[in-house]
């Protein structure tokens, strides 16, 4: 009797075997989920891998003071990592990014949740229109908007300058104090309308018995934007924060195009213009893979940071 009561124990803790039904629907996910892992590895995980190994090798030329034909890479441990450090114009860009997070971020996230509240609010048959508008320079590749803007910013072609210099103002908008504002004001430009999507897409995702509920308990349009949209739409502010920030630490193209344009705008104005021109222009892409991956962790730290701050505030506000 023991023994049977044993066994039957044991038999009720062995794993369950899947029935045939099961293993069939067990075969087709994975024979799913296998193509997304296939280009994840190929298109995500590879380049990283690849460019963590380059970032630890560098190169040695033979013969007499380095001038040989021949040419080695050698493993060469944290010392590109060194280099991208001491380099002032690779952690003055890093400083110049962070500022230029910390004020255009902020003021393009206001500008689109103001349009995205005005839009959701309005009734009139032209929304659709107005939404469209603004959504259009999203459609513009920064490249086209960079050059668009270059000509609003060029003394001699701009309309803009001209127009400051009737009224005796005198306006460089490509000078030392002020071609990071300008390049902002493009960003700003570009990825407001993109932004104000997301958010009327969060927005129409809300009930609208809770507007017709507060209308009834007597709340104005200011009130129900403050107390019910708002607060709703605070995953859709998260998600459009984190990529903007992500954004913001990869600026490229318009420092890029810009930069024949002005003398303020150097080689290193920004940490992804830096490792693009230790690759391509001094052919040192083992230094350019270092800052790569520099850029890669500032910017992982800092989204998870964020998220970890919101998180953690949140957590705080339900606990009290």
């Amino acid at each position: 009797m023991n023994g049977a009561r044993g066994s039957g124990l044991r038999r009720s803790g062995a794993p369950r075997r899947l029935t045939r039904t099961e293993a069939r629907s067990a075969r087709a996910a994975s024979g799913f989920l296998l193509p997304f892992l296939a280009l994840f590895l190929l298109c995500f995980i590879a380049p990283i891998a690849y460019a963590l190994y380059e970032s630890l090798l560098k190169v040695e030329r033979t013969g007499p003071l380095g001038l040989g034909g021949e040419t080695k890479q050698v493993w060469a441990g944290l010392s590109n990592y060194v280099h991208a450090l001491e380099d002032d114009r690779f952690t003055a860009g890093f400083g110049r990014v962070l500022l230029f997070g910390a004020v255009q971020i902020p003021l393009m996230i206001v500008f689109a949740t103001a349009l995205a509240l005005l839009l959701d609010a309005a009734s009139a048959r032209w929304v659709g229109f107005f939404r469209t508008a603004f959504f259009l320079p999203y459609g513009v590749p920064g490249v086209i908007a960079s050059i668009l803007w270059g000509f609003l910013y060029v003394p001699g072609i701009s309309p803009l300058v001209e127009m400051a210099d009737s009224m005796g103002w005198n306006v460089d908008f490509l000078g030392r104090g002020a071609v990071l504002w300008s390049i902002a004001n493009i960003v700003t430009w570009q990825f407001t309308g993109y932004n104000m999507l997301v958010l009327i897409a969060q927005l129409k995702a809300v009930p609208g018995e809770l507007y017709e509920a507060a209308r009834i308990d007597g709340a104005n349009a200011w009130q129900v934007a403050r107390h019910i949209k708002l607060p709703l739409i605070r995953p859709a502010l998260v998600l459009t924060t984190v990529f903007s920030l992500i954004g913001t630490l990869q600026l490229f193209a318009e420092p890029k195009v810009l930069k024949p344009l002005s003398n303020s705008i150097d080689s290193g104005y920004t940490p992804n213009l830096s490792a693009y021109n230790e690759a391509f222009t001094s052919n040192n892409q083992h230094i350019a893979a270092a800052e790569a991956v520099l850029l890669a962790l500032v910017a992982c730290v800092l989204s998870f940071g964020f998220l970890r701050l919101v998180g953690q505030r949140e957590k705080d506000g339900e606990s009290g």
